[in-house]
């Protein structure tokens, strides 16, 4: 069997400064965030839960993707639902590594009790949705006008994804 060209592990602290690069490089395509910079890795850090945190990385150990999942609430009631945050970089496109990871990060939020997953996408960010898609998303709703970036309105795309496994 041969061996893989990437593995999904633990996104670790020291991972953080090529986690920050591929978003930064995300930020910057104007289609994947209203984030206009990258945080600090303490913003970071405490913005996203402790679990369900994944890269990619080749067999040499770089960093090729990454995929977070950041509460979407602090009610109790909205305990198993996570909103996912995915970047792949731009030269690992196109090669499972944003599938692999979307999938390894579904499993793990099911591990840890979550039950919806949801993403807010940019309508023209296509490879994302198709992405989503793969991985048992659907669009639930069209936010209009939801935000300004770069001083330009945008909408997004509600998905969500409804666990077959965890509050069945």
């Amino acid at each position: 069997m041969p061996t893989p060209a990437f593995i999904t592990e633990p996104l670790q602290p020291a991972h953080w400064p090529a986690v920050r690069a591929i978003y930064e490089a995300g930020i910057a395509t104007g289609q994947a965030t209203f984030t206009t910079e990258a945080p600090s890795w303490e913003a970071w850090d405490s913005g996203h839960l402790a679990h369900c945190r994944l890269v990619a990385t080749s067999a040499a150990g770089q960093v090729l993707g990454w995929a977070a999942l950041s509460p979407v609430s602090g009610r109790c009631v909205y305990a198993g639902v996570a909103e996912v945050s995915i970047y792949i970089a731009a030269d690992a496109r196109g090669q499972g590594v944003g599938r692999q990871l979307l999938a390894a990060l579904v499993a793990a939020s099911e591990q840890r009790g979550l039950w919806t997953l949801q993403a807010g996408i940019f309508p023209e960010n296509a490879a994302s949705l198709a992405l989503h898609a793969s991985q048992g998303f659907r669009v639930v709703g069209r936010r209009e006008r939801i935000g300004q970036l770069r001083g330009q309105w945008h909408d997004t795309l509600l998905l969500e994804r409804r666990s077959a496994v965890v509050g069945a």
